[in-house]
């Protein structure tokens, strides 16, 4: 039979951030996901919680989609390895809204790819549907996690946060969208938090919230 797993059921989140784009020459998310791991060592992390992987991916529609999908099928490969079937597994994605000042947790993606300007591949969609077998554009996908509930415990720790039901329409909208659907189809769980520009609110206070959203969600699921 071999051993038995541990008794605490065991969350596995896979983090994600993005590179520099267009008018973004140093992408914060990039820098917090890069140190995140190094960064819960030294804090500790939440019981029953470990980070899977930290993936910073290209901030290109079709660019990121190649190693977001091989990195979600990855995780659902290993779960399904795992001997017991309490083992869950969050998607947590982190991008920068650069007028933004606090940190956005986001309810749902749009199926609409609309780029304000070209991604990092040169690509500049404009209102197509993201995965046109879904519908229309005005189709949206929400969050499995009660974000009221994640964004109300995270204010109460002190940060500047609120909740946003629109992703913009650019690669952040486009990567949740892709991984909201996946999430559905394979009974895991996926959230996307928008951050600010360091310059707005700084590095230390980024890392920090990093990991408060970590225990929260450690502590909901």
């Amino acid at each position: 039979m071999g051993s038995e797993g541990p008794s605490t059921p065991i969350t596995t989140v896979h983090v994600t951030g993005f590179k520099k784009f267009h008018g973004v020459s140093e992408n914060p998310t990039e820098t917090t996901v890069n140190n995140l791991t190094e960064y819960m060592k030294k804090k500790g992390l939440p019981k029953g919680l470990i980070i899977g992987s930290c993936s910073i991916l290209d901030t290109a529609g079709q660019g990121a989609l190649v190693p977001l999908y091989q990195r979600l099928q990855t995780a659902i490969s290993s779960k399904d390895s795992e001997s017991s079937n309490s083992n869950k597994i969050i998607w947590l994605h982190f991008g920068v809204n650069s007028g933004a000042t606090r940190f956005a947790i986001e309810k749902q993606a749009a199926n609409e790819a609309n780029f304000r300007c070209p991604d990092e591949m040169g690509w500049k969609p404009q209102k197509v549907p993201i995965v046109p077998s879904d519908g229309g554009i005005s189709r949206t996908r929400e969050t499995s996690f009660p974000v009221v509930e994640i964004t109300q415990a995270l204010a109460k720790k002190g940060y500047d946060v609120m909740m946003s039901d629109d992703a913009g329409r650019f690669v952040c909208n486009y990567v949740y969208y892709h991984s909201l659907r996946f999430a559905e189809q394979n009974g895991i769980k996926s959230l996307f938090v928008h951050v600010p520009l360091f310059m707005t609110i700084n590095e230390e206070t980024q890392m920090q919230f990093a990991a408060s959203l970590l225990e929260v969600l450690a502590s909901i699921c």
